[in-house]
């Protein structure tokens, strides 16, 4: 099984691994997450995140971050670097909800699922009517070309 490293920017990590963990309970021993404080030394963050990575107990990591260049990502950059893992930043929680969903299979497949659920779940929501449903008959005259 791969474990899943979730380094963001505070609160955002430990946010997503509940929402996770409401949907999933059974997941808590394969997902963690490292909350990085503003004005937190780089070395202390990389220390604190060898350390959740350790606990996963697993060879392989799937290490998700929130923004590429800033501090949770140029972390997990280092965290990664030699070890059998995969890094992607952006995360978002379908996305992480893919992943936990997979997480028994390999590496490559769970990246693609992760990468593949964070991008479907972006989606623009009409305002006006629910997408993928009809109008109601007191509706007709609405002229709301939705695609």
């Amino acid at each position: 099984m791969n474990g899943i490293v979730v380094i963001a920017h505070a609160p955002l990590a430990s946010a997503l691994r509940l929402c996770v963990l409401h949907v999933f309970p059974d997941a808590a021993g394969a997902v963690v997450a490292l909350d990085v404080p503003p004005n937190q030394p780089t070395d202390e963050t990389l220390a604190q995140a060898r350390v959740l990575a350790q606990q996963l107990g697993t060879e392989h990591l799937l290490v998700l971050t929130d923004v590429f260049g800033a501090t949770p990502c140029n972390v997990a950059q280092r965290l990664v670097d030699g070890i059998h893992s995969r890094l992607v930043a952006g995360v978002n929680l379908p996305m992480l909800l893919r992943a936990v969903t997979y997480r028994h299979e390999s590496l490559d497949m769970l990246l693609s699922r992760a990468m593949a659920g964070g991008t479907q779940g972006i989606i623009s929501v009409a305002v006006t009517a629910p997408q993928n449903q009809h109008r109601r008959a007191h509706d007709q005259n609405h002229h709301d070309h939705q695609q």
